[in-house]
């Protein structure tokens, strides 16, 4: 490949070569069809609903019980919290 007349391009050939490039992008975006894009649509069931009403329900819970926690720190300060060995190992069974 040969490359003749190795010359920078002057104004007027700058010009040309502009306005050719924005003459293909004008014909390029018009020749686009116009679609419009589907929105996308949500229906929630009836069973999801009663599952988000539950969750509002149990948000509305504290995960800590600080009136419980404190009735325990209490007895255990006062040395009256008694452990009932048979209450634990009930929930082992039922947990398992």
């Amino acid at each position: 490949m040969k490359i003749h007349e190795n010359k920078p391009l002057d104004g007027i050939e700058i010009n040309l070569s502009t306005q050719k490039i924005s003459q293909t992008q004008k014909t390029t975006k018009t020749n686009k069809p116009d679609r419009t894009q589907p929105s996308d649509k949500v229906k929630i069931s009836e069973q999801g609903k009663k599952i988000a009403e539950i969750m509002s329900a149990i948000d509305q819970f504290p995960e800590i019980r600080n009136d419980k926690i404190k009735e325990i720190k209490e007895a255990i300060d006062s040395g009256t919290y008694k452990i009932d060995p048979h209450k634990i190992a009930q929930k082992f069974i039922e947990e398992a």
